[in-house]
């Protein structure tokens, strides 16, 4: 009998073991780091992420803020960020932290200028929705996070896997209503909203 518990506990460690195909802690830390890496591309291509997901937001079109969402590079500095904590490198995670404040603040003028050029005033229910966060939006947050680096950390990354974490986790949109709140001088949804992506 104690043969088959100890059986089961076998087979059970190797079903859910991150180590048979876990990346070496060189390849990791090069992904990781320069996922975070402030470039011109990742600038552009935050500016367009902003762009859809405000217009997407304005528009109240789903479709348009998941692809937002999609292509929004703010993960990287973020994973890039917590790498550095983790290796207890402090010039690393000050410097991410610096990247990372840096793409807020491009994203929340941009999208500050153009809620404030829209036509439509108006907050539509995507805007409203990004207003008000719950516990539920800790525990997708915790759940994100943890498949996030569990689909970096592969030797092989899960291509499935990052865009479901970008999805779920999603940061542009919370980014952008902060930008609709300046733009319309709405602090109450700044609030609510910039809580939403802390979290």
């Amino acid at each position: 009998m104690k043969k088959d518990k100890e059986s089961l506990g076998d087979v059970l460690r190797i079903m859910f073991s991150l180590k048979e195909d876990a990346a070496s802690h060189d390849e990791i830390k090069v992904r990781l780091l320069d996922g975070g890496k402030i470039t011109g591309t990742n600038m552009c291509v935050l500016i367009c992420a902003m762009a859809i997901a405000s217009v997407g937001l304005n528009t109240g079109s789903n479709a348009v803020i998941i692809g937002a969402m999609l292509i929004s590079p703010l993960m990287g500095s973020i994973l890039a960020m917590a790498y550095g904590t983790v290796a207890n490198d402090g010039t690393l995670t000050v410097k991410h932290l610096i990247g990372l404040a840096i793409q807020i603040a491009i994203s929340l003028a941009a999208s500050s200028l153009y809620f404030a050029l829209s036509p439509i005033k108006e907050p539509t229910s995507e805007l409203l929705a990004r207003t008000s966060p719950t516990f539920f939006d800790v525990l997708i947050a915790i759940a994100g996070g943890i498949a996030g680096i569990i689909g970096q950390t592969r030797k092989e990354k899960a291509n499935n896997i990052i865009p479901g974490v970008a999805i779920a986790t999603a940061l542009m949109p919370p980014i952008c209503t902060c930008g609709y709140a300046i733009a319309n001088r709405k602090i109450w949804m700044f609030g609510m909203a910039a809580y939403l992506f802390a979290i």
